[in-house]
């Protein structure tokens, strides 16, 4: 099993930008699907954003569409998330995960049930 971890999470002014990073333990290039979720306490957590297993296609939620950007790097083990013009409703503790089934339409796979392994979280606070 995947052992993952967050960093890059901070607090911001809304409008801001951050970039989250995910360090991976074993090399994840074309055997998971790679994904972003959040969430706000007392709510449930929710999809962010999901790359595929070999990199070439990513889904985003409707919330952050436009803003953010998922991204993975094979060669260092690494899941990225970029996100621009964040606005106070971002703020979240946000998770990084891992999923093994690789052939449902990536919308279907970015929700909680089909993730095998979750990093700790790092928090994210947008001021406005």
């Amino acid at each position: 099993q995947v052992q993952l971890v967050e960093s890059g999470g901070d607090s911001v002014q809304a409008g801001g930008s951050l970039r989250l990073s995910c360090a991976a333990s074993v090399d994840t290039y074309r055997r998971y699907r790679m994904a972003w979720f959040r969430q706000v306490s007392g709510n449930e957590r929710e999809g962010v954003a999901i790359i595929s297993a070999d990199g070439d296609s990513t889904y985003y939620a409707d919330s952050v569409k436009g803003r953010f950007t998922i991204s993975r790097d094979r060669a260092k083990n690494m899941l990225y998330l970029q996100m621009n013009i964040l606005k106070a409703e971002d703020t979240a503790m946000y998770y990084c995960a891992a999923a093994t089934n690789l052939w449902r339409p990536l919308a279907t796979v970015l929700n909680p049930t089909y993730v095998t392994s979750w990093g700790q979280g790092t928090q994210v606070t947008v001021s406005s």
